[in-house]
């Protein structure tokens, strides 16, 4: 009994640690966007956007009004968005995404993960031309007709679409558009009604790198460290 407890106790933990990363992560994007924009999400899509992720995460609504209104205020926190790119041992490429109000601190600490887990930090453009920057809608399927809104969206600049889950494994229709059509699809989206699950950009890898036993698990490791960082957004990389 006492064994099965601790296994819960573990998961418990496990399950709010990446709420709480998921919670930290869009409260910036919610700050990167009202400083762009301000703070109406009516007149500003990226806010509307980190709004829709923050309901797709269940984050409370009461949280979401305080990160706008922290944003507003005199006391908010700069945050500037950064790419870092490097490689984890075996050839495995990693993009990471930060937020941050420090880049000599977030810099820092990315190149130590690097280092502690035999990878290596590299400079710009020298790994992110692997991979594709879409933007990514993930919708609930229920009551669509996937066939139909596919030829609908195709005006909308729809890369592909296809079946998959959310972050909280949960099965979503997700669709892919192209960086700079992303407002089209939003856009798309909007008028017919549909509100996303979530919707972010990302890094797609366009080949992948597929290891196995403890070469995998060198790669996991320096992944699993690195998400942990608070500046850290997220970590994309093209391990199969």
């Amino acid at each position: 009994m006492g064994r099965i407890f601790e296994v819960r106790k573990s998961t418990m933990f496990a399950r709010y640690d990446r709420m709480a990363k998921q919670f930290s992560r869009i409260g910036k994007d919610i700050a990167i966007a009202v400083k762009a924009s301000g703070g109406d999400p009516d007149n500003n899509p990226a806010l509307r956007r980190a709004i829709q992720n923050a309901k797709g995460v269940n984050m409370p609504k009461d949280k979401v009004e305080a990160a706008i209104k922290r944003a507003l205020g005199k006391d908010k926190t700069d945050y500037e968005e950064i790419l870092y790119e490097g490689y984890a041992p075996h050839g495995v490429a990693v993009l990471i995404e930060t937020a941050t109000d420090n880049p000599i601190r977030t810099v820092a600490k990315v190149r130590a993960v690097f280092n502690k887990c035999n990878g290596s930090l590299s400079t710009s453009g020298s790994v992110s031309f692997q991979f594709s920057h879409l933007g990514v809608f993930k919708l609930d399927p229920e009551g669509l007709d996937a066939e139909e809104l596919e030829l609908e969206l195709i005006d909308h600049g729809l890369l592909e679409m296809g079946e998959g889950t959310d972050d909280n494994d949960e099965e979503v229709l997700v669709i892919r558009v192209p960086f700079e059509e992303f407002g089209n699809m939003q856009k798309g989206l909007e008028e017919k009604g549909l509100e996303p699950k979530t919707s972010e950009f990302e890094w797609i890898p366009q080949n992948m790198v597929e290891l196995s036993g403890e070469a995998e698990e060198e790669v996991l490791k320096l992944i699993a460290k690195m998400e942990e960082e608070d500046d850290v957004q997220k970590v994309f990389h093209n391990l199969s």
